[in-house]
């Protein structure tokens, strides 16, 4: 009647007549070895994502670890040792990158793409903020997959992890940063950048800002020739990267216009002011 739950076809044959259908099923012939197959194959493909994903956690935690300490360059009485030290821990983000370099061999990576993608844009994030610092200049894509070229003899025992059909290995191998990663870790590069700002006034340092908000224009420029042509993310990022413009342009107007009225150890007290105001602002509007 109306209303009621539809009749599946195999509920007119008795229980005990499905039963003895699955009992006759040969699991030797061509259709369950198949099957068998492609269940191996989508075991070993799975096993391989989460290991890449766990992988790409820990280039993301390390990363960031390696920006935290590159932030206390402005205060520090030695920048050469925080550079140093921050060298070290991007060698160490390295190593794991080879680790997903290893698992990807003879592999297609866009197939994996979104497992590692986190972890490749806080790198980007992280190694241009690094060389910001020590050249005042963006690092090319070309320049951050120079470094991401592993040699035979930097081999490590997670090589156990990858199949057996990948054990014979070359003696080089790479993984390329895509360029959507490489723009989507430099839009995240600007947020960085805003609160190397900040924290340089703070310090008394007064022409970081001015030469942070000319880079930062520089950059929002390029990502406008982009636009909407350009991959969903990379918009998105778009507005986050035209609001740490802001900011850093207020704090040059600031320092220009009342700089010499308001003394230096009060000035990044102004700024944060200055920030949450247009925070509020943007939330409003």
């Amino acid at each position: 009647g109306s209303g009621g739950f539809r009749k599946r076809k195999h509920d007119n044959f008795p229980h005990g007549q499905r039963r003895e259908e699955k009992e006759n099923v040969n699991p030797s012939s061509a259709l369950m070895t198949s099957f068998k197959s492609f269940q191996l194959e989508l075991d070993t493909r799975h096993d391989k994502y989460e290991r890449l994903v766990k992988l790409s956690r820990d280039i993301t935690i390390e990363s960031k670890r390696t920006i935290f300490l590159l932030h206390r360059f402005t205060s520090a009485p030695n920048g050469e040792e925080i550079l140093n030290e921050s060298e070290v821990k991007l060698d160490a983000v390295r190593r794991k990158i080879k680790q997903v370099a290893q698992e990807l061999i003879g592999e297609d990576m866009y197939q994996f793409h979104r497992a590692i993608s986190p972890g490749l844009q806080e790198y980007v994030e992280a190694v241009s903020f690094q060389y910001f610092i020590k050249t005042r200049s963006l690092i090319s894509v070309e320049e951050i997959n120079k470094q991401l070229i592993f040699t035979a003899e930097d081999r490590e025992e997670t090589t156990n992890k990858t199949s057996n059909s990948h054990d014979k290995q070359p003696h080089t191998w790479s993984l390329k940063v895509t360029p959507v990663d490489y723009l989507l870790g430099v839009a995240d590069l600007t947020g960085e950048l805003m609160r190397l700002c900040i924290s340089s006034v703070g310090n008394g340092d007064i022409d970081t800002p001015f030469e942070l908000s000319q880079f930062l224009r520089q950059i929002y420029d390029g990502f406008t020739f982009i636009g909407n042509t350009g991959p969903y993310e990379v918009s998105k990022k778009l507005y986050t990267l035209k609001q740490s413009l802001a900011k850093v342009e207020n704090a040059c107007y600031t320092l220009k216009v009342r700089g010499s009225e308001i003394p230096k150890h009060m000035l990044a007290d102004v700024f944060s002011t200055k920030t949450e105001l247009i925070d509020q602002e943007e939330g409003l509007s």
